[in-house]
């Protein structure tokens, strides 16, 4: 078992801080050579990737745009905008090795961002493909993304049920994902910042073996974000471990005014304020 611990950070924001806690962890699994996933944990951005294409292609692709977006972290300024430049720049790393990436290679990122312009901070998803965010808060735990993916499209049509969707032959086919002949945009979703919120932002790896409640169970068991992740980690591997599995766990403690959370502008509007809008609420 990989060695994890919790990080922690005091956070000013408009109106108060807030207390951030948070683990990552990374495991190979059990039937995969190499591990295709990669992930960047540190405030104000927390983000998973999870590579395919190829022997080396998705590693390739999921390093490349965690590397990008490590660089808008360390810069200090984390909007959508910076973050759909820096996809940009991964789409041309990844097309920079042809000898190793095809139209197949491709990577998945998934995470979120605390916001602190403005009167209110708040955290803003991405997402592009089915690596998730999830939301644990007031004792119930919500997907807040949505997959990219044949299987989601089949469900929201109405064709297939979740419980059929489990083990349908085309779970693993993605329909968005940050490659080299592809500029994505992510999905945004913008939320208040709440005390006691938890997140867990994961790779399919995870939840190819645990269900909702399985990480609700394990999060309400350890309240220590390093040992949370473990858990799932140990339970997904004793579950079958088919994929490469990517954990982060991040709490939040402490609290700020609440903006409230606002919808999506209509698409000519967010692309004149890109800055700060392309979000979503729930």
């Amino acid at each position: 078992m990989p060695e994890v611990s919790t990080q922690s950070r005091t956070v000013p924001v408009p109106g108060g801080s807030l207390e951030l806690s948070w683990a990552a962890v990374t495991d190979t699994g059990r039937r995969r050579e190499i591990n295709q996933d990669a992930v960047f944990a540190a405030y104000p951005l927390f983000v998973v990737a999870d590579g395919m294409g190829g022997h080396v292609g998705g590693e390739i692709a999921s390093a490349s745009t965690i590397d990008r977006l490590t660089a808008v972290a360390d810069a200090g300024v984390v909007t959508p905008k910076t973050i759909e430049k820096a996809l940009a720049r991964a789409v041309k790393d990844i097309a920079s090795h042809p000898e190793a990436t095809d139209d197949g290679t491709g990577t998945t990122v998934t995470g979120v961002f605390l916001d602190t312009e403005g009167e209110a901070a708040h955290w803003v998803t991405l997402n592009i493909g089915d690596s998730r965010v999830y939301l644990e808060r007031d004792g119930a735990i919500t997907q807040i993304t949505t997959d990219h993916s044949v299987v989601q499209e089949l469900i929201a049509s109405g064709r297939l049920s979740p419980e059929e969707a489990e083990n349908h032959p085309y779970g693993n086919v993605i329909t968005r994902a940050v490659g080299p002949s592809d500029g994505v945009t992510p999905d945004y979703v913008r939320l208040d910042v709440v005390d006691g919120d938890r997140f867990v932002i994961c790779s399919d790896g995870l939840t190819k073996e645990l269900t909702d409640y399985g990480i609700r169970h394990f999060l309400d068991e350890n309240r220590d974000p390093a040992d949370a992740a473990l858990a799932m980690l140990d339970a997904a591997l004793e579950n079958g471990g088919r994929d490469n599995i990517t954990i982060i766990v991040l709490d939040v403690h402490g609290s700020a005014p609440a903006e409230g959370d606002q919808p999506a502008a209509d698409a000519p509007e967010a692309e004149t304020a890109a800055d700060d809008s392309s979000t979503a609420g729930i």
